[in-house]
């Protein structure tokens, strides 16, 4: 457990001041911390590449309900092959399906865009809360300004390696301390326009162990000291294998601290929900934690974000 928490003064210090991107882009920017990403980047991480072996940071979606999927996703066929049958006449045989779910959530492999939190009725770069309606959605701020994909590279804090334990409890999380470890004991140093994975083991041990109900069992995470580190070094995504806040938070007006200021402030991209359990053994076993990482958001405009399936390649 860090002994760096920062006061509720601080955190709204750096919601309103310390850590805003308001404006650092423009008045109309909408890719927030993806402008810390750049052709120079993404070739420097291509040249990471010397395996060709690919790693799937994207949990199952499982397509039934479990105590922390308060939405189950949906799927069903449209078309399938019971009506074909060898010898008979179709001109076109064929299956379909349709597919549905509610990403957002604590299961999902999912980026959020810079619309999905607010903070005293703005967002990001001081848009208004009104430019997401129920009517039309995010008609600013969606998922579509990542459409080009991020290509860049990513590093991995493995926190359970890091302090010799199977996974983080409930409550506690990713800090400073296991930042600085990392980066002293994994041979990297967090860069402008990396992908920052944190890896708690949290998703694992809900395999091991079942699923249960994060708004009472609480969860961990990264921490909220983390985020001057990451606006300083210009991380362009942040992702872990949770929701990406600690909770309980132990702040009246925060509920979830680094997506709040994160997102509103930072204009940070998040990846909730990484499965990182199967990267953290490929890490180990070459005895390295950076490598090319890809993220593909679907182009879905006026959508808050999309599910996703982070590739490593090493």
């Amino acid at each position: 457990m860090s002994n760096r928490k920062p006061t509720q003064d601080q955190l709204l210090q750096w919601m309103t001041k310390d850590l805003s991107n308001w404006g650092r882009w423009g008045k109309d920017d909408q890719l927030g911390t993806l402008n810390h990403l750049s052709p120079a980047k993404t070739k420097k991480a291509i040249a990471l590449v010397q395996e060709g072996v690919t790693v799937s940071c994207a949990r199952v979606v499982e397509f039934k309900g479990a105590a922390d999927v308060a939405r189950v996703p949906q799927h069903f066929m449209i078309g399938a092959g019971e009506a074909y049958r060898p010898g008979e006449q179709h001109t076109r045989q064929v299956a379909m399906d349709y597919f549905g779910l509610v990403f957002h959530g604590s299961t999902v492999t999912h980026i959020d865009a810079l619309s999905h939190f607010f903070w005293d009725g703005r967002t990001y770069n001081g848009y208004p809360s009104t430019v997401v309606t129920i009517a039309e959605g995010a008609t600013k701020l969606d998922v579509d300004p990542a459409y080009k994909g991020i290509v860049t590279r990513g590093v991995l804090v493995d926190t359970p390696m890091l302090r010799g334990v199977e996974y983080i409890k409930r409550g506690d999380g990713v800090g400073m301390d296991d930042i600085e470890k990392a980066e002293r004991d994994c041979g990297f140093k967090v860069e402008l326009g990396d992908v920052l994975l944190l890896r708690t083991g949290q998703l694992g041990m809900r395999e091991k162990l079942g699923p249960v109900d994060t708004s009472k069992a609480g969860s961990a995470g990264p921490l909220p000291e983390l985020l001057p580190f990451m606006h300083e070094r210009g991380v362009a995504v942040m992702g872990s294998d949770t929701g990406n806040d600690v909770s309980p938070t132990g702040y009246e007006k925060f509920t979830n601290p680094v997506h709040q200021i994160g997102i509103v402030a930072m204009g940070l991209w998040i990846l909730d929900n990484s499965w990182l359990d199967t990267l953290a053994e490929e890490c180990r076993k070459r005895k390295r934690w950076n490598f090319l990482i890809t993220i593909n958001p679907l182009r879905l405009p006026t959508v808050t974000g999309s599910p996703v399936n982070p590739i490593v390649v090493f």
